[in-house]
């Protein structure tokens, strides 16, 4: 299927339908967009009204709600299916959104949407509810699909635009779009979990799916569970590294790409709905929803979607229980529950739908009295503004999810409860229940369990009611849906212009592992405790950060280290570090530990390597101006900061190119404005794991500026702390400005590592 498009990202007409592969590299025709969002179904629905009038409608969402702003600031597209069957669509502007429609047929629908998308891949993605169907077809028409729509980003993507595709439907995209396009940066949100390994094994197709998502720098996940479900998956599968959140990717030319794999906990537009819920017309119709169901004491609410993972039937269950042992009064309480329709065409649900309808006749069969219904069952979608009313009127509200990757109802329902009273009783299987810990959290599956959660919410005393939902409404403000995009876009590009002065969240962490045991301190040097400067030589520590240098240096159980790229005597010379800190030069080939001398026995095979290198570098560094070549112990670097950027990525492209072609078997490190060849291995990760041996360390605090400090990021655990030190892409898990920031966070560190110390002397005596 083709469409013919003049629009102004589709120069050289739009073509749908992708190539069975990748076109060749001097075919690529680049768009005009630098942000590309790339999702199963548009921001917009086509509609026919019942005049036959066609048009578009809006379909506002957290997710639209999210990107539109930085989509308008970037002058971004968004790619996606609107709708409609056999039907194609020219891109068009809407409120100030590129929108691209690509085509499904009616056919595709059928295999790629309702086949394996929402009977494969839903019911096995949440952990085998309901039983998935495997069809090879259906995987055949998901491929042709997925394929579709990488071509439709590709086509508009702006050379080096950052694209982010959004869930399970298009799972295989990332790695199509790679190979279609290398220069842009990719990221991947999975909306849903992802399944242990015992449950995604049963995947005939598991291997393409994980090579499809590694086609993504930045691959996001609901819950910390659901990023390590993934990592396991890909150590099973591929036997690939992984580090905490990183995933060592091999690449064809033999080198590693480094994908990070990590949560960020969707949230919802707050402020939108704690705006709405304030309305004087929706609170007025909140009091008329009451009044329809009789004024009942409790009136408790289920918003979900008809589906299987809801745990709707539990809900009911539980509920009947309640009234039929008289602990809940007919006359005093009701059940609303909304299931609004959801993928009727497929026979799981329509089953679903008829066992759900038949438990609730007989509920209402057998407690509703004349006057009072035990359950209003809605089988309708509401617009958002009668949603929020029947959140004001619900007093408590009930999420019995078996699996969710989020539940996005729980946190609306918590932003619209403005005036702090209310009671969430919430699924532990959930990922809201990681954020929203001040609910009642439940098993579902425990009917005695729910039981009991549900008459405690029924009767909670009003001040505990207000407590919780204060610290709720609290805690949900701290991630609004616009924080979470700007949060992955972030880690995404590397490129968010960093605040400064240090983030709170940083300064917890600080505490966090300023109690640890034996702490590590590693730091790098040029572009962390110094500022960058024109010539080396003059690169001197901040006074302020010596100053905590050497506070930490100080303090029981705490080691400092150097680790820099540098050889050791540049590094010496210009650190001038106090006796005790630990020195590790030229990318950790050097090392000095608690003693004066330094080592590097070289073999005259070695020597010889290095006579030939410095001859290749020194002539290519003599044609530019600016550039110079470094001595180092095991090795040479090519310095290119003072030459103009395109000049400087020309001559590391030569040196690169001539080095590989007489010294194949050197390794070649590449940092920010400096090409590395060296006749030993190593990295400033190999390195830090010397350390933390050498100082048992029980927790480690790294910092960094440069890309050669993501070896040591990557190999960083769970209960350390990672810092860049400021712009660029980074699996660092935090970040500051420059060196002066990071010079109060060391003296931060010291105070909490001192109060820490003071405290233990104190509890000792």
């Amino acid at each position: 299927m083709r469409a013919r498009c003049e629009h102004r990202s589709c120069r050289n007409g739009f073509i749908i339908s992708a190539p069975a592969s990748p076109a060749p590299a001097h075919t690529v025709a680049y768009g005009d967009y630098g942000l590309v969002v790339v999702s199963n179904r548009l921001p917009v629905d086509f509609v026919v009204d019942a005049d036959g009038n066609e048009g578009w409608r809006s379909s506002p969402g957290g997710l639209v709600t999210a990107l539109e702003p930085v989509m308008r600031e970037a002058d971004g597209a968004w790619v996606g299916w609107a709708g409609v069957a056999d039907r194609e669509f020219e891109p068009f502007e809407n409120d100030g959104i590129s929108i691209v429609p690509v085509p499904l047929s009616n056919e595709e629908l059928e295999r790629y949407y309702e086949g394996f998308s929402n009977d494969t891949l839903w019911p096995l993605y949440h952990d085998v509810i309901a039983p998935p169907s495997y069809h090879r077809e259906w995987w055949e028409s998901y491929v042709i699909v997925n394929r579709r729509f990488a071509a439709a980003a590709a086509m508009v993507a702006a050379r080096g635009a950052t694209v982010w595709v959004h869930d399970y439907q298009l799972q295989l995209v990332p790695a199509m779009l790679r190979g279609l396009r290398p220069d842009l940066v990719i990221g991947f949100f999975n909306h849903i979990p992802f399944p242990p390994y015992g449950i995604y094994s049963q995947l005939p197709w598991r291997k393409q799916i994980i090579e499809g998502l590694l086609g993504a720098d930045v691959i996001g996940f609901q819950r910390v569970a659901d990023a390590g479900n993934f990592t396991r998956a890909v150590r099973r599968l591929f036997g690939y590294t992984t580090r905490h959140t990183v995933v060592e990717v091999p690449t064809q030319n033999g080198e590693l790409r480094r994908v990070v794999a990590t949560n960020f906990p969707i949230s919802i537009d707050v402020a939108g709905f704690e705006e709405m819920a304030g309305r004087p017309e929706i609170q007025a119709r909140a009091r008329e929803i009451r009044a329809g169901l009789g004024n009942p004491e409790t009136v408790m609410l289920g918003v979900d979607r008809l589906d299987y993972t809801k745990g709707i039937a539990h809900r009911l269950k539980a509920y009947g229980e309640l009234l039929a042992q008289g602990r809940l009064d007919i006359e005093n309480t009701v059940l609303v529950q909304v299931a609004s329709p959801s993928r009727e065409r497929v026979a799981t649900y329509m089953t679903l739908r008829d066992e759900i309808e038949l438990q609730v006749g007989r509920l209402n069969g057998d407690h509703s009295s004349i006057s009072h219904t035990a359950i209003a069952y809605l089988h309708q979608a509401y617009p958002r503004e009668e949603m929020v009313a029947l959140y004001l009127a619900a007093d408590v509200m009930l999420v019995t999810a078996l699996r969710d990757g989020m539940n996005l109802v729980a946190k609306e329902y918590v932003a619209c409860r403005v005036n702090n009273d209310g009671v969430l009783v919430l699924s532990e299987f959930a990922g809201a229940s990681d954020e929203l810990k001040q609910a009642l959290l439940i098993n579902p599956h425990d009917i005695e369990g729910l039981k009991d959660a549900i008459e405690t919410a029924v009767r909670m005393p009003a001040k505990q009611r207000r407590k919780r939902m204060k610290t709720l409404r609290k805690r949900l403000r701290q991630n609004s849906v616009s924080d979470w995009a700007k949060a992955f876009l972030d880690d995404l590009t590397g490129r968010a212009a960093v605040e400064p002065g240090v983030p709170d969240t940083l300064i917890t962490k600080l505490r966090e592992v300023a109690a640890s045991e034996r702490l590590l301190v590693a730091l790098d040097f040029d572009g962390t405790l110094a500022p960058h400067v024109d010539r080396p030589e003059d690169a001197r520590a901040l006074e302020s950060a010596r100053t905590a240098v050497m506070r930490l240096v100080a303090l029981p159980e705490t080691r400092v280290a150097f680790v820099s790229g540098r050889a050791l005597v540049s590094l010496e010379q210009v650190a001038e570090p106090p006796e005790s800190v630990l020195l590790t030069g030229s990318h950790g080939i050097e090392m000095k530990l608690d003693q004066p001398e330094i080592s590097l026995n070289l073999l005259s095979e070695e020597i010889a390597q290095l006579a030939s290198l410095a001859e290749i570098l020194d002539g290519i560094a003599s044609k530019a101006e600016g550039a110079w070549v470094e001595r180092k112990p095991a090795g040479f670097a090519l310095h290119t900061r003072l030459v103009p950027a395109p000049t400087g990525l020309a001559l590391q492209r030569t040196a690169r190119a001539s080095v590989q072609g007489i010294l194949p078997s050197l390794s070649v490190l590449e940092g920010k404005n400096v090409l590395e060849f060296s006749v030993r291995s190593g990295n400033k990760g190999d390195a830090l794991q010397q350390l933390r041996a050498y100082t048992q360390a029980t927790s480690v605090f790294y910092a960094g500026d440069d890309v050669t400090d993501e070896h040591a990021f990557a190999v960083q655990g769970a209960g350390d702390l990672s810092l860049k030190i400021g712009q660029g892409f980074t699996v660092a898990g935090n970040r500051v400005r420059g060196p002066e920031e990071l010079a109060e966070v060391l003296a931060l560190l010291a105070d909490f590592r001192a109060a820490q110390a003071g405290a233990l002397d104190r509890a000792r005596s």
